[in-house]
């Protein structure tokens, strides 16, 4: 395994599937059914990102409505520490009904394919919309609280089912491309709620309630398309044993008998190196886990508790004071956030996962010890408020360049067949749980701590961009089997050859 490894890093001799040929630079793979499959089900993240972005702006309206819900009940406001306590936890339920809903990844992926699974829980999305959107004919706040509790289940389970889909559907050579576009779609997701939630467009007193259930307009589009895509052939010969059907899968995705004939062999030497199943219990104590695990569990906490989710959450709100246009700040937020998942996504293939995550977290922390000093001399000279924005557009830039989208779909690049599911479900946990941890936190650590809160997300981003320095192999132009070879053995993974493993070669 050492020499193998040194032969794939320092220029000499490479297997095939890492060499520079056309065949495995070129988007001579793509078919319209491997196109349509993962825009079908790249549609799930889109809502979530909906959802994400639609609450921004309109927060003071719906704010409202809680308020008058309360005084028509008890004939008196709402306290404004419980009305805030409220909105707050308006917020972040959604993101620790994601972290419950984590926890059925494995079971749905393994018993029903990763296809199925995804059509299975989009019927959360519809339901959590209904009900969301219902709050405000039904004069309950308590039922918008519980639609985004179950919106919040479908995002647990979808933002890990979708990546496991699109990386088992995808060629080697535009797996990571193809599973960035899944945080493009939650990106444009995020736009597009931002979009619907000013003042001008839905997000007024009257079309609020309007407003939440525009994602049933995806949902509905993945019910169409989705259902004639074809299952993972991964999934197919690996974890059912039929050959036949994956074969089909095959050739309705890649168009071509001797891609197919090439990718099945592949799946087939993957399969007699891995068992058939993986207990929870076992997961978390095989030796061939263990480095994987932690890699796994830094660059998901490193993206999520570096400041990024606070800025998207609270961005409105951190403008007002500054701006009179706070919103329309806000949209360039989503702006930039949309435009640099779709520079992760043009150079996934090239830069490599180890590049992009390197630089995206040096890249955060500089802007958030940069975001501290500005901050603390904002009240001394105003005019920096123009380079306090410019700051949250290039922390966001760098978090979407690498840590952004690399972080959700990594664990199904390190783990085998038997062990993805479960990492799957160990990411959704760590990203969601993060998030819900920082929407709570974040405001009162803001009143405490002021401006030196952004030197605890420094903090934060220098760790992750020293483990991943120093632990993270790259994955790009690797087979599963391939990169499942360097954690097999009772030793774990040779990280440490000093000749070859370089960060930027």
């Amino acid at each position: 395994m050492w020499i193998s490894w040194s032969m794939r890093t320092s220029g000499g001799p490479q297997p095939p599937f890492c060499q520079d040929s056309p065949k495995f630079t070129s988007w001579s793979h793509l078919t319209a059914t491997l196109l349509t499959s993962i825009l079908a089900a790249v549609l799930g993240s889109l809502q979530i990102g909906y959802h994400t972005g639609n609450v921004n702006a309109p927060a003071k309206i719906i704010e409202e409505f809680f308020n008058h819900t309360w005084r028509a009940r008890h004939n008196q406001s709402m306290p404004d520490h419980s009305l805030t306590l409220l909105w707050s936890l308006s917020v972040s339920i959604k993101d620790f009904g994601a972290l419950l809903g984590s926890l059925g990844v494995k079971y749905l992926a393994d018993s029903y394919g990763r296809r199925n699974s995804i059509l299975i829980v989009n019927c959360l999305s519809v339901v959590g919309a209904c009900l969301m959107s219902a709050s405000k004919a039904s004069k309950s706040f308590e039922v918008l609280i519980l639609g985004r509790l179950v919106f919040g289940l479908f995002c647990g389970l979808v933002m890990s089912l979708n990546p496991l889909y699109i990386q088992e559907v995808s060629p080697t050579n535009l797996r990571g491309a193809f599973a960035t576009l899944n945080q493009v779609s939650f990106a444009l997701g995020i736009l597009v709620g931002m979009v619907a939630g000013l003042e001008t467009m839905l997000g007024t007193e009257h079309y609020w309630a309007m407003m939440l259930s525009l994602s049933l307009v995806p949902a509905l589009t993945q019910y169409l398309v989705l259902p004639f895509c074809p299952e993972s052939p991964r999934y197919l010969l690996i974890n059912q044993g039929e050959e036949s059907k994956a074969e089909a899968a095959l050739l309705r995705l890649r168009g071509s008998t001797d891609k197919v004939f090439t990718e099945l062999e592949e799946m087939k030497e993957e399969a007699a190196h891995t068992q058939t199943g993986v207990t929870i219990h076992e997961f978390f104590r095989k030796r061939r886990y263990k480095q994987p695990i932690i890699i796994v569990l830094i660059i998901n906490l490193g993206s999520q508790l570096s400041g990024f989710n606070a800025i998207i959450n609270y961005s409105t709100r951190m403008f007002q004071a500054k701006f009179d246009e706070a919103k329309y700040l806000t949209l360039g937020v989503g702006a930039v956030n949309v435009t640099f998942t779709l520079v992760a996504f043009f150079l996934m293939e090239k830069a490599g996962r180890r590049r992009l995550l390197l630089t995206g977290f040096i890249s955060i922390a500089v802007c958030n010890l940069l975001m501290t000093i500005v901050d603390s001399v904002l009240h001394l000279v105003p005019e920096l408020r123009s380079l306090q924005v410019l700051l949250v557009f290039c922390l966001i830039s760098a978090y979407e360049l690498g840590p952004g989208p690399i972080s959700w779909f990594i664990a199904a690049e390190l783990f085998d067949q038997p062990g993805r599911p479960i990492a799957m479900a160990f990411t959704s946990m760590l990203n969601w749980g993060g998030k819900f941890v920082l929407a709570l936190l974040f405001p009162p650590l803001l009143k405490l701590c002021g401006a030196y809160v952004y030197l605890l997300f420094m903090i934060v981003a220098l760790f992750a961009f020293t483990f991943t320095w120093i632990r993270l192999p790259e994955t790009k132009g690797r087979t599963f089997d391939d990169i499942a070879e360097e954690f097999r053995g009772a030793e774990g993974i040779p990280l440490h050859n000093k000749t070859g493993f370089n960060t930027f070669t």
